[in-house]
């Protein structure tokens, strides 16, 4: 594994690099402080210049985790528009393509054990990528009779969780769940048929 260097005033930064790929590698507890210390060029006593200890360092890598994540979510609704369905269908493959793209974000976000309410900071960035998807929803709801429509909060906690299951069984390695479906298809589909049974398919919505 090479080593990573820093320049001065970057330490921050440097050690948050060697931290994601230590997850990657070894998971969220396989590596210990001075391991991310030693791939950041730097003494362990260094990283308590900038952190208290590696969850402080797992929970900054999962806040700018959740920073990218609410921006792609963002852009997902936005590239959707003017279509309610067009965009929350693009917030449900994002999801998909973010634990694809930023995979060790992902994991100090959802597998770390490193809760959203450690940090006023964290709960704000998470809840904001929630709201995103939470709008693509109750902008789809419109097209519901009222009295069958879910409540907004439950119809994308719905869908967030499909495309959790999605992406924990078959987008990431996970030993013996082995599909004979692309995980952008599984996922797709899901929504299809989630959707269908809200009414949502087979008919124009805008």
């Amino acid at each position: 594994m090479p080593k990573r260097g820093y320049h001065h005033g970057n330490l921050r930064q440097a050690l948050i690099e060697a931290v994601l790929t230590l997850i990657e590698v070894k998971g969220p507890t396989g590596f210990t402080l001075s391991e991310a210390a030693k791939l950041a060029g730097v003494t362990p006593a260094a990283v308590y210049r900038h952190f208290e200890g590696r969850e402080d360092l797992i929970a900054e890598v999962a806040l700018q985790g959740y920073e990218i994540f609410a921006d792609l979510m963002q852009f997902a609704y936005d590239s959707g528009q003017p279509s309610a369905l067009g965009a929350f269908e693009a917030t449900g493959r994002a999801y998909l393509a973010f634990a694809r793209k930023y995979p060790g974000h992902y994991i100090a976000m959802f597998e770390s054990g490193i809760s959203v309410n450690r940090t006023p900071e964290l709960a704000a960035t998470s809840a904001r990528a929630r709201s995103v998807l939470e709008l693509a929803a109750s902008d789809l709801s419109q097209h519901i009779p009222i009295e069958k429509r879910p409540p907004a909060s439950m119809f994308s906690a719905h869908i967030w969780a499909l495309s959790h299951g999605v992406v924990e069984l078959f987008a990431r390695n996970s030993p013996g769940a082995v599909s004979p479906f692309a995980p952008e298809d599984l996922l797709e589909t899901g929504i299809g048929v989630y959707l269908r049974g809200l009414g949502l398919i087979d008919k124009d919505i805008d």
